[in-house]
């Protein structure tokens, strides 16, 4: 196995065991900076660019080092592709879907509408078509992609009022993080508005949006939004996997050495790994913690579901109508998804709905 290999396919300790990091001490210093969408108080994401950064550091022994940088600092949360193409910077790590004012396909990099789940992502990704399908559009930005970490199916956001019917719906202002849902929620009403997470928390409380989703438990807790709108709803079927994704110049990509692209890959895995891994550790214990303090705990009808679902299907026709690569990507991604669900129905979905009926 040569130097390359062994870097993708082991963990920081076997690297550095097997005396793989001490060969790269003779190369040239390298230093980039990446720009991240999320502010330093989500651990969680934010926590994804700073594990890349360190595993980075570790495995070059030093020689390779990437400062990282929260939304604002460098540029607003939603400036960074720019940067990316431009070559400001030579990373970023965001939530493709925040840029779909550019394209629409940028949402397929992170979650469409009754999309995929977070292993199905990973798999598309890096085993079906989806990597190669996304890289040769982000080339239109001079951008290369390796997943950040999903944050598993999503909940329904938190409202002011209780959302019985679609009709409830109407009008209702609500923050949404961007992609084809926020056109899906528009057919049924909603005024779908985009912003970054920092910023919504006031605008929740002043009454300048009705109703919020970002993540999860975790997240929604650190950004206090429970304590301005009584009512969580689930699921998030906007977002059944959200992919966050390091994105990564292209021309300094390729300006590294093959040891160093190889160090890159490697620590975009560790990185993501320890993303999906943490939410799964975090949430329950926070989903209890909101209860306890009053939460009102509510599951959108199937009625609400089934009108998203159609509504969801519409923005896809008129995508797929305008795109042939909207088109081409889009049938990718719900032929492999048929396979991933018929699958499902015999493994991770009979257990897991025995799993959540019996007393452990």
């Amino acid at each position: 196995m040569d130097r390359r290999s062994l870097i993708k396919n082991a963990g920081i300790a076997g690297v550095l065991a097997a005396g793989v990091a001490p060969a790269v001490h003779a190369q040239a210093a390298v230093r980039w900076r990446m720009a991240s969408s999320f502010p330093k108080s989500l651990d969680t994401i934010f926590g994804s660019a700073e594990m890349f950064a360190k595993t980075v550091k570790a495995l070059s022994g030093g020689k390779f080092e990437v400062s990282v940088h929260a939304a604002g600092e460098l540029m607003p949360a939603f400036g960074v592709v720019d940067a990316i193409q431009n070559g400001t910077i030579e990373m970023a790590q965001t939530a493709p879907y925040y840029f779909t004012g550019k394209n629409s396909i940028f949402a397929f990099g992170c979650a469409v509408p009754f999309g995929l789940t977070a292993r199905q992502m990973d798999s598309w990704m890096e085993h079906g078509n989806g990597r190669k399908l996304m890289d040769a559009f982000y080339a239109n930005y001079n951008i290369k992609s390796r997943s950040a970490g999903n944050t598993g199916t999503q909940m329904g956001g938190w409202y002011r009022k209780e959302i019985k019917t679609i009709a409830d719906l109407k009008g209702l202002k609500m923050r949404l993080g961007g992609g084809l849902f926020g056109e899906a929620m528009q057919k049924l009403g909603v005024v779908a508005q985009n912003m970054p997470a920092g910023e919504v928390y006031q605008a929740l409380e002043k009454g300048t949006l009705d109703a919020v989703e970002f993540v999860g438990p975790y997240d929604d807790e650190k950004l206090g939004f429970n304590k301005v709108a009584p009512y969580y709803y689930y699921p998030g079927w906007w977002e059944g996997g959200a992919e966050l994704e390091f994105f990564i110049n292209t021309k300094a990509y390729a300006a590294l050495t093959p040891e160093f692209q190889a160090i890159v890959d490697a620590a975009t895995a560790v990185a993501a790994r320890d993303m999906t891994a943490k939410y799964d550790a975090v949430n329950p214990i926070a989903l209890k913690k909101l209860v306890a303090a009053k939460t009102q705990l509510k599951a959108f009808s199937k009625d609400l579901m089934d009108a998203g679902f159609k509504a969801s299907m519409e923005v896809f026709a008129e995508h797929e109508a305008k795109s042939a690569e909207f088109k081409k990507i889009h049938q990718d991604m719900r032929a492999f998804q048929r396979d991933q669900l018929l699958w499902a129905r015999f493994s991770e979905f009979r257990y897991d709905s025995y799993m959540a009926g019996v007393k452990l």
